[in-house]
């Protein structure tokens, strides 16, 4: 809770507004490069590409190295033999661990030093865990520190990269829908969090139970491990009339 809570306001909306502008013109970059005439593979030609650019900004890590960030989720995440890709052995992902480890600690020491040179504090998410009380000397817990970089990248990455993949196949799967968006393009707000609804970019997550409780007539222990499965939840008939179909103006979207 801490560390989330020294990184937050870099999404906060005042943030975002200011972003709108750079966030528009690498969407733009991104999406001007693709081929007219020939099939490409939207993947890595726009959701990879422009999920690391954001990474990178948002991290203020080397814009030229930026490739590495998403490299190093999939490789410490499993993200790529889980989707068919080279599988990674333990021996490599502790060399892309170590490889990560490095980089953000020349990263980190160089923004320490620029500070007390008198530089005014970028408003990334570095900057922002150099500035809080509770992370300023994160570095110096070797295990925490990058343990909470790989949170931040990893979590970035398979979100963002996944959201905006499944977006494009349900706007395609569902071309009236994708018609009621070119009609009142004022519907992405709300298109956005019934993607997120609809793709499930994180399938689970794991929590451990802190008290004893009754859930739909099963009993969870305290300390029990507990599984939440997102994708189950997202498509929960119970809560989501027509829970299979994309509707980018459903009210209940965002949930």
């Amino acid at each position: 809770d801490v560390q989330r809570r020294a990184v937050q306001g870099v999404v906060a909306p005042k943030n975002l507004k200011e972003m709108e502008g750079l966030i528009r013109s690498r969407a733009a970059e991104v999406l001007d490069s693709l081929p007219l005439d020939k099939p490409f593979n939207w993947v890595p030609a726009v959701s990879k590409e422009l999920t690391g650019r954001m990474l990178a900004t948002l991290l203020d890590f080397p814009y030229e190295e930026r490739h590495k960030l998403v490299d190093w989720s999939d490789r410490l995440s499993g993200a790529a033999s889980a989707t068919g890709g080279e599988f990674t052995d333990e021996g490599v992902m502790f060399d892309d661990a170590a490889d990560m480890a490095r980089a953000f600690s020349r990263l980190w020491r160089d923004k320490e030093a620029r500070r007390a040179a008198g530089e005014e504090p970028g408003f990334d998410l570095i900057s922002m865990l150099q500035g809080n009380d509770d992370t300023k000397d994160l570095i110096n817990r070797p295990m925490e520190f990058i343990g909470n970089l790989a949170l931040l990248i990893v979590g970035g990455n398979d979100t963002t990269r996944n959201s905006m993949s499944g977006g494009v196949l349900a706007l395609n799967q569902f071309p009236e829908e994708f018609a009621k968006l070119k009609a009142k393009p004022d519907l992405i707000p709300n298109m956005v969090s019934e993607i997120i609804r609809w793709q499930t970019p994180l399938a689970n997550m794991r929590r451990v139970a802190t008290q004893d409780v009754e859930l739909r007539g099963q009993t969870i222990k305290k300390g029990d491990r507990v599984l939440m499965w997102y994708a189950s939840g997202n498509r929960d008939e119970r809560k989501f009339e027509n829970p299979d179909q994309l509707i980018i103006d459903r009210k209940d979207a965002r949930n």
